[in-house]
């Protein structure tokens, strides 16, 4: 990891818990949005450093909350906590249905496919 990583995961790591303080909404989304924050940051180093140059992680999740009514989706909290940090950066999420779910995971060492070795020669 770099020094930016390390050093933008240990501060939020150290104002998690006052970030959570700033209202009942950044109460309970602190922790998660703390999380993917973290994940952003080892994916990549330059919004690492945009962590460790920008505003407190308690400011972050004032803009996070800001103008929350009711209820907002896990997606549109974390692109409005990289804003803050990288404005004009977005958040892309790939979602599909899996209607097979985990009854076809019974045994997954059954669905691997056995591993073939093809000499150059079978071909000519």
């Amino acid at each position: 990891m770099s020094k930016w990583t390390n050093d933008a995961l240990e501060r939020l790591k150290k104002e998690e818990k006052e970030a959570a303080k700033v209202n009942r909404y950044a109460g309970v989304m602190a922790t998660a949005v703390k999380r993917k924050i973290e994940d952003f940051c080892r994916q990549d180093r330059e919004f690492a450093q945009a962590v460790v140059q920008g505003g407190s992680f308690t400011e972050c999740m004032k803009a996070v909350t800001k103008n929350v009514e009711a209820s907002i989706s896990d997606v549109e909290a974390y692109r409005r906590a990289v804003q803050f940090y990288f404005p004009g950066a977005e958040v892309r999420v790939k979602m599909w249905v899996d209607l097979a779910g985990k009854v076809g995971e019974e045994d997954p060492e059954e669905k691997k496919p056995a591993a073939k070795l093809y000499d150059l020669a079978d071909f000519l």
